[in-house]
């Protein structure tokens, strides 16, 4: 049985980076990846600039001049200036170009104008108040590079140097389908026997956040024909395949050995809880997650397993999980396996929800983060634990 550690670096490994690129809009870019780096072909700010409303002057003139110079332009943010003629100030506004033959802008707060005659701050030092040009961006410099993902910054980042339009890795098709005779999609009246399937609506929500396309094969009946010709279609319409339920060694779970026989199956048990029985592997030469039925086991292993793997093959470069520190508010055993729970967090503190059991999907509404506790590891009040956010 792999450890989780293990278990994410084969399927990392095995990922096969997106390719397929397309061009959008960088308005409609939110929560893509880029295909390609980025190069400025300009200066952010094009130009020097005032950081201030005020007077913008030359240094050396004004100290000649006992900070006492008349006032000779003005110049508003969008208006290209005159040069400064010597011995004067400018009336300058935020935002603005700073002329040539000015090199200082003193904030209006710290001057006085009477007749015509800026009396400037004589405190201000040179170069004060002043943003030179190429601050925040350089011509030619790599801003973002190819595996990134755009965010609103990065979206900002991008108009700011001119770019209206961006490469980016077409979306993967993620072909999903959940199995159990005892599976009732909601609006239809319970029978003796029978459950929602929650694990359709949770894979769907998930796969829209990475930002991808749920291509939903719907619910399979417990019989190998029916999971056969479900994995040959999933195949068939999507670049991956991930599948809730069916991978334990149960009378009634036929995927695992059906995946075995359409493919390969590389691994299907993880030392995790929730969530053990978990298949990796390749259906008519496309990759294939099997997460276990259970709800809470389904949005565990996703966030844990599926999620890296998924990032990997759209083509994100980084997708290292961040965890935090924080003080548990709770003592729990070791155990077996490694164990995600559900808790949250909160001023520096974390606590678990109270049944951390595998079918209660309540725990992972309830909280915000994963709380990981490493085989064998006893928790205390007061101890420093991992904690990863869910991230969505």
């Amino acid at each position: 049985m792999l450890s989780v550690s293990e278990a994410v670096k084969q399927l990392v490994a095995s990922a096969k980076p997106a390719t397929a690129v397309e061009s959008l809009p960088v308005l409609d870019s939110l929560g893509r990846i880029l295909a390609a780096d980025i190069c400025a072909a300009i200066d952010v700010p094009p130009a020097d600039n005032s950081a201030m409303d005020g007077y913008a002057f030359c240094y050396a003139d004004a100290a000649a001049n006992q900070f006492k110079l008349p006032l000779s332009q003005r110049i508003a943010a969008g208006t290209a200036p005159q040069p400064l003629a010597a011995n004067t100030v400018a009336r300058i506004f935020t935002g603005a170009e700073i002329p040539p033959g000015a090199d200082t802008v003193a904030m209006q707060e710290n001057c006085t104008e009477k007749n015509g005659i800026v009396d400037v701050d004589a405190a201000l030092k040179a170069r004060g108040n002043v943003r030179p040009r190429g601050q925040d961006i350089q011509a030619g410099q790599i801003i973002l590079t190819a595996g990134s993902k755009i965010r609103a910054q990065e979206m900002g980042l991008l108009s700011s140097i001119g770019i209206a339009v961006v490469e980016v890795f077409k979306p993967l098709r993620v072909a999903i389908f959940s199995t159990g005779d005892e599976l009732v999609e909601p609006g239809i009246p319970l029978k003796p026997g029978q459950i929602y399937n929650s694990n359709r609506a949770t894979l769907i929500g998930l796969i829209r956040s990475l930002g991808m396309v749920p291509v939903d094969l719907g619910t399979v009946a417990d019989s190998s024909e029916a999971t056969d010709a479900v994995l040959n279609r999933a195949a068939e319409m999507g670049d991956i395949i991930i599948s809730a339920g069916g991978v334990s060694v149960g009378e009634e779970d036929y995927v695992k050995d059906a995946v075995a026989n359409a493919g390969a199956l590389n691994f299907w048990k993880v030392a995790i809880k929730p969530g053990k029985p978990l298949a990796f592997g390749q259906v008519n030469n496309k990759p294939f997650v099997g997460l276990p039925g259970n709800p809470a086991s389904v949005f565990v292993t996703f966030m844990i397993l599926a999620r890296p793997f998924l990032l990997a093959s759209q083509g994100l470069a980084e997708i290292a999980p961040s965890f935090l520190k924080a003080q548990a508010q709770f003592a729990k055993s070791g155990e077996g396996r490694e164990v995600y729970l559900r808790a949250r967090l909160q001023d520096g503190t974390v606590e678990i929800y109270p049944n951390q059991s595998s079918g209660v999907l309540a725990s992972a509404c309830w909280g915000d983060v994963f709380v990981r506790q490493a085989k064998g590891q006893s928790i205390e009040v007061g101890d420093l634990v991992d904690v990863l956010p869910y991230g969505l």
